[in-house]
């Protein structure tokens, strides 16, 4: 079972020059991925893990690549062919990013989206998920002293 987690910008922005465009100013958006995504599974491409810069703690980070002799500390490489032949124990997120995204749309049961508030520039972008897909829970966080913008998180499933 494939999870999608993804920060996008109202205008549908993921990233800019190698990292999310309003930065680290958004630690309630960290905080939610942390509290979601430890203890499973997360996929990345090397683009993304490079943006992160370490494997995330206390979770199995794979790295999607085409190259065979790619080797990054604490975590497992390997192509989306490989990955998709894993059986998995619990939910993978799905961790970006857009190729990623891309690649696992069809295989996706959920998604966990928060959208920052902001219209933002960027070179990368959430694409759009495919077949119909059903709202089951959304709060709202307004800007405070430690976030620079109001967000909102959502949770979405797959309609069967």
């Amino acid at each position: 079972m494939f999870y999608l987690i993804a920060a996008r910008s109202l205008n549908g922005v993921i990233g800019n020059d190698g990292g999310m465009p309003w930065g680290r100013t958004m630690p309630i958006d960290l905080r939610n991925v942390k509290e979601l995504t430890t203890g499973h599974p997360v996929l990345m491409g090397r683009k993304t893990y490079d943006s992160i810069g370490r494997a995330l703690p206390n979770r199995r980070n794979i790295i999607l690549s085409r190259e065979k002799d790619l080797v990054i500390p604490d975590c497992e490489v390997m192509t989306f062919e490989e990955a998709m032949n894993i059986s998995f124990d619990k939910p993978a997120f799905v961790f970006g990013g857009e190729q990623i995204y891309r690649l696992f749309a069809p295989y996706l049961s959920r998604a966990y989206i928060t959208v920052i508030e902001h219209e933002f520039e960027g070179d990368t972008y959430l694409p759009d998920l495919p077949g119909e897909w059903e709202e089951v829970s959304r709060k709202h966080h307004a800007k405070d002293d430690k976030n620079a913008y109001d967000c909102t998180f959502y949770i979405y499933e797959k309609v069967k």
